[in-house]
């Protein structure tokens, strides 16, 4: 199973990131998505499970949740925008992959064999960090990820 994995496009969709996501077969937003529109591309392209991020406030992003839970190709995925905000313990909750955003910085590390992965973001260009968004294979019961440059 092919997972695509996005965050931080405030608003922004970049075609890289678009073709980047074709063959998913589930694409998760980790917030900061920024408008409706980019929701509405995104689920074009696969079955999207987004989560809302500290600048998704006008009312389209409201029926869409801080955080979430997907079960996808026998994983258990937790989504949230800031990883700050981790208030359950995902080795307790039997979560696999915990989702976050919102630092813009990649980050693809196992804690206590819990797989903690931030896309980084693929909106606008923040400070000197690299555009990129993650894809994720779940391969004979194990998950594989893949850091994607869009710049």
């Amino acid at each position: 199973m092919l997972i695509g994995v996005i965050s931080d496009t405030h608003g922004l969709l970049r075609p890289q990131a678009l073709a980047a996501l074709q063959g998913s077969e589930l694409i998760l937003h980790a917030g900061d998505i920024g408008s409706a529109e980019v929701l509405q591309a995104l689920a074009r392209i696969a079955p999207l499970a987004a989560i809302r991020g500290n600048n998704d406030s006008e009312s389209w992003a409201q029926a869409t949740p801080e955080t979430r839970t997907v079960e996808a190709g026998c994983k258990r995925f937790y989504l949230l925008h800031d990883l700050k905000t981790l208030d359950i313990d995902p080795v307790a909750a039997g979560i696999d992959v915990v989702i976050a955003g919102h630092s813009h910085k990649p980050l693809a590390e196992t804690r206590d064999g819990v797989l903690y992965l931030n896309p980084g973001s693929a909106g606008p260009r923040r400070w000197r960090l690299p555009i990129t968004l993650s894809r994720l294979r779940i391969v004979a019961g194990q998950i594989e990820h893949e850091l994607v440059q869009l710049d």
